[in-house]
């Protein structure tokens, strides 16, 4: 495990304790999470688009044709 030295505004450090404890977690686990999630969205973002662009249109469109026209179930309707 690495160690890592980071500056935060006495406000933010003070926010990240009280929610570590709230979540009855240490700070280090906290902010560990926390990195975590951002690398998993970034990363969550690079494969999207990397899929979006090996995409063929013609295919989405042979795809889409195979969606039946029918009115949406009473559940799924905008209310």
């Amino acid at each position: 495990m690495s160690a890592l030295t980071v500056r935060l505004p006495n406000s933010v450090h003070e926010s990240i304790k009280e929610l570590a404890k709230k979540d009855g977690i240490s700070v280090n686990q906290f902010i560990a999470s926390a990195a975590s999630e951002k690398m998993a969205a970034f990363l969550t973002l690079e494969y999207l688009l990397k899929e979006a662009a090996s995409g063929k249109r013609s295919d989405f469109q042979r795809y889409l044709k195979r969606v039946p026209d029918v009115p949406a179930d009473q559940g799924d309707k905008k209310r």
